[in-house]
């Protein structure tokens, strides 16, 4: 069983930066499977970066530039950190693991496991 919680949502200024964690735990194939996504308002669940097996990171094309995926292999935790939001990044964030290879657009061949959510909401 694989446990993720995410943290470090909450409402920022557009321009402004958050960076937010999920923190794994059980039995976790890689964190290199672990990535986020993103559900905004109306809108179906999207990819927001992953890694592939080997660590290399696929970011989708609102994210690059601005975010970057890390992580901290001690604490078992993988990071998103995200600069100059836009008030369109608003959404909850969900970190995801992945027991098998992704799709380009990365839903899992495998098992997926899922977080509950952080929501960020970028506003004046």
């Amino acid at each position: 069983q694989v446990q993720l919680v995410e943290s470090g949502g909450g409402l920022v200024q557009p321009g402004g930066s958050l960076r937010l964690s999920c923190a794994a735990s059980g039995t976790v194939f890689s964190i290199n499977a672990i990535g986020w996504f993103r559900q905004a308002p109306g809108k179906q669940r999207e990819l927001v970066a992953v890694r592939t097996s080997g660590g290399s990171p696929n970011y989708a094309d609102a994210a690059k530039g601005r975010f970057t995926i890390s992580r901290d292999n001690a604490k078992n935790t993988v990071y998103l950190q995200m600069n100059s939001l836009k008030p369109e990044d608003t959404a909850v964030y969900y970190c995801n693991a992945c027991s098998g290879g992704r799709t380009v657009t990365g839903n899992c061949y495998g098992a997926a496991y899922w977080g509950k959510g952080t929501l960020v909401t970028v506003a004046s």
